[in-house]
């Protein structure tokens, strides 16, 4: 689909009573991309899914950067506004609550963005290899909002240092933050799908 803003696929729920997944792409995905990850996860739970609206040499993404790791505040800011307004835009459209981000790369920093400037957006999120992306002020109140952050030792785009510090900012925050290092590196791997769909499972 195509209105609402975004294009973007809507998976309605085939049980009751489960969070609504929103997926975020990583670089060069679509909105088909983490459709089978969101199915795995959460079996029966409704799914939306848009597709980022930067190019990067072709490849969607949902903000731009200047070089690897190096990110466009200002298009940052704007564009996680853009997706605020096209969750609350999709939330009155399909009568959804507020949806968890699952978010990987690329589109787990547009879901981190999001928890820090526009935190009534979410319900929670899965962040997939992220990191902070700008220092939020002020902080925003997270009190309780679930979030899961997975990431890997030996991740060659996520640095430690920013890793650690999104940790300290949504934990300053008062997010209900649970994290994980694994063993590998960008990439996703079945400890990952097997660590998020407990912690969502336990959600309900």
């Amino acid at each position: 689909m195509t209105d609402l803003g975004f294009i973007h696929q809507y998976i309605s729920a085939t049980k009751p009573g489960l969070p609504v997944l929103l997926l975020l792409h990583g670089t060069g995905g679509d909105e088909n991309d983490l459709v089978a990850l969101g199915q795995q996860m959460l079996p029966g739970a409704g799914l939306l899914s848009p597709r980022g609206k930067v190019l990067e040499n072709g490849m969607p993404r949902f903000f731009r950067r200047l070089a690897e790791g190096v990110f466009d505040l200002e298009d940052l800011k704007t564009r996680t506004l853009e997706l605020a307004q096209f969750i609350a835009a999709a939330r009155k459209a399909y009568g959804l609550e507020a949806p968890v981000a699952v978010g990987f790369s690329n589109g787990a920093n547009i879901a981190a963005s999001l928890l820090l400037t526009r935190p009534d957006a979410l319900a929670g999120a899965v962040l997939l290899r992220a990191l902070l992306a700008f220092e939020p002020a002020p902080l925003p109140d997270l009190a309780g909002k679930p979030v899961l952050l997975l990431s890997g030792s030996s991740d060659p785009m996520i640095s430690a240092a920013g890793r650690d510090r999104l940790i300290k900012v949504l934990q300053a925050a008062g997010a209900d933050l649970a994290y994980k290092t694994l063993p590998t590196g960008h990439g996703l791997t079945q400890n990952d799908f097997m660590i998020a769909a407990d912690w969502l499972e336990h959600l309900k």
